[in-house]
């Protein structure tokens, strides 16, 4: 699979998934037992509004290399005919390029790099 022409949307739908994966997992290896409370503390990370805000700042920070940078802004960029219910559209485009690169990064099975991902992610919010 050519992972670098892959659509990007495809790759923020498999991201997606594995950023989630992630956030319960912190959230159950955190204590947080009742699924009401798993629910509600999930919401803080996988918002749309939280995503693009981490992202930002990393990329403030420099904290993607250019390949990961180069994958954000492809999804970032990407004309869409989706109109996101719940957020603007660019908080929505910037939480889709996170998920892209996440989708990306799964794809190329570098997974050491989405765990320094989602570990700073996880101690942003």
């Amino acid at each position: 699979m050519d992972t670098r022409n892959t659509n990007v949307l495809v790759l923020a739908y498999l991201g997606d998934a594995i950023y989630e994966l992630y956030v319960r997992d912190y959230l159950v290896n955190k204590g947080i037992s009742k699924i009401k409370n798993l629910h509600k503390e999930a919401i803080n990370y996988v918002s749309a509004t939280n995503q693009a805000k981490f992202l930002k700042l990393a990329l403030e920070n420099n904290f993607f290399n250019q390949e990961e940078i180069d994958i954000i802004y492809r999804a970032r960029n990407h004309k869409e005919a989706h109109k996101p219910k719940s957020t603007d559209i660019i908080t929505y485009k910037y939480a889709t390029g996170l998920e892209a690169l996440i989708g990306f990064l799964y794809l190329e099975k570098r997974q050491k790099r989405i765990e320094e991902i989602m570990k700073e992610v996880l101690k942003e919010c």
